[in-house]
């Protein structure tokens, strides 16, 4: 076995880390392969990667010998202790300068540590979302990498070549995200986001069938013309086919599938996030709660059979409704990325990350699983206002949103008699009129926690920052207290 001749490594050969392989392979680098159940590697080098330069090898001694210096490894292990149980391994073998990239899902606390730690041994450590799933590992994914800066030059190269292009410039979908956990945090809101369109669609879907009593064809064409449009997307496109698809027996397969969904963590990891950092962001949160549920079967056939509900009598235009639930279903998708790109924001700023929010609009254009025409009006945003606040404060999507608004209003109230529940359109809607409404009734909120806890308030007619206790049972007045920050 020649030494130092392998561009790359990797360990893990499930079928991600193999697609990947293959993808790096194809354009032209040279791969080392790994794998702890040592027969995989065989297997692999006999079946799909028979033909190809990948080199694969029985013992991470090996494995390391032929990679060129600096080593550039990289991880396609299960999350959590397996990547550290990995790291230390290799440890043996890594020098300083050697770059070691975990493309795993892991939760980004841990991707910060693995940084810091890491780079005390002169080690550069990169943390790196990749999502498309296992087509997208084989024939473009989008890639978030982040972590120690000093490994991107020579990732570089490999990286951009093997991710998707985006088809309006052919610009890859990935770049530097920034550092510490910052690769795998904005993977982490991509999930999230997911997980809303996800939901939204469902909604969207359920209203479709229950309301207007669309058939799965009159679905299949519906979302084929929503793709057409402002809603065009992966998402959306499958959706179509998925509704359309039958079984041997003629029956449509969406019906014989339990309705009980499953999720793997990032959801809820984003909104966790969310409310460490005090960020309202309910969509996200309101999906992953759906998901949660779903998952409660046997219960929800039990209160089927208590709780009838309203029957549903929808006597309106069906063309219209439909029409109406489209546009809901946009402006709802706009609150969900209008928050994901508010956490991000708040992430960076409490973790000292330079993100770059239209950069991150671009890395998403293709290859991953939220990839969206809409996705190029999120980057014009951001190339007008670098500093936006808020996606909602942009023109064109104050447009989008006022274009909409009554539609959203008559599908979530027509939702709400017919019993239907659309937690994600009706959040989105709560948090679009909390949002726009200058004064909430959190003044009685605080004027409550005072009360109770003396936990002090803020006034209108006295500078921010200046704290306020009254005693509510007597017949005292206010009482400076700016000592009580709560």
């Amino acid at each position: 076995m020649k030494e130092q001749v392998a561009d790359i490594g990797l360990i893990g050969l499930a079928v991600m880390g193999q697609n990947l392989v293959l993808n790096m392979n194809d354009h032209g680098f040279k791969v080392a392969v790994f794998n702890r159940t040592v027969s995989k590697v065989d297997e692999f080098l006999a079946g799909p990667a028979k033909n190809t330069e990948v080199i694969g090898a029985q013992s991470l001694q090996d494995f390391f010998k032929v990679l060129k210096r600096p080593c550039k490894v990289m991880f396609m292990v299960k999350a959590g202790q397996p990547v550290d149980d990995l790291i230390d391994e290799c440890l043996p073998f890594l020098s300083k300068g050697d770059i070691v990239i975990d493309g795993g899902n892991s939760h980004y606390p841990d991707t910060e540590r693995r940084v810091k730690a890491l780079a005390e041994k002169g080690i550069l450590f990169v943390g790196t979302g990749i999502s498309g799933g296992e087509e997208g590992a084989r024939n473009g994914p989008s890639i978030m990498p982040g972590g120690n800066e000093q490994a991107w030059p020579l990732i570089k190269p490999i990286f951009q070549a093997i991710s998707a292009k985006a088809e309006e410039d052919g610009l890859p979908c990935c770049d530097w995200v920034g550092s510490g956990g910052s690769g795998h945090y904005v993977k982490m809101v991509h999930n999230g986001i997911e997980y809303g369109d996800m939901q939204l669609i469902c909604e969207a879907f359920q209203l479709l069938t229950s309301v207007t009593k669309c058939t799965y064809p009159e679905l299949k064409t519906i979302f084929a013309d929503w793709n057409k449009g402002q809603l065009h997307s992966y998402l959306i496109e499958i959706t179509g086919a998925i509704l359309a698809h039958k079984e041997k027996d003629g029956a449509f397969t969406i019906d014989k599938i339990l309705d009980v969904a499953g999720q793997k963590g990032t959801g809820k990891w984003t909104g966790i996030s969310a409310l460490d950092l005090g960020l309202p962001v309910t969509l996200i949160g309101e999906a992953v709660f759906a998901r949660c549920l779903s998952a409660l079967k046997e219960e929800r056939v039990k209160m089927s059979k208590i709780y009838a509900g309203p029957q549903i009598k929808f006597s309106g235009d069906k063309k219209k409704f439909i029409e109406d639930v489209r546009q809901a279903l946009y402006a709802s998708k706009i609150i969900s990325y209008a928050q994901g790109f508010m956490l991000m924001r708040a992430a960076a700023k409490e973790f000292n990350w330079n993100l770059n929010y239209g950069s991150i609009a671009l890395m998403w254009r293709a290859g991953c699983i939220i990839r969206s025409r809409f996705l190029n009006d999120i980057k014009k945003a951001y190339d007008k206002d670098p500093k936006l606040d808020n996606l909602l404060f942009d023109e064109f999507f104050k447009n989008e949103i006022t274009n909409g608004e009554k539609s959203w209003r008559r599908v979530v109230a027509t939702a709400i008699e017919e019993g239907i529940p659309v937690p994600c359109f009706s959040t989105a809607l709560a948090f679009f009129d909390g949002y726009r409404t200058e004064r909430l009734p959190a003044n009685l909120l605080q004027a409550q926690r005072d009360f109770f806890g003396a936990h002090t308030y803020e006034r209108v007619d006295q500078p921010r920052g200046q704290f306020f206790h009254t005693n509510w049972t007597g017949t005292g007045g206010s009482v400076t207290s700016s000592s009580y920050n709560v």
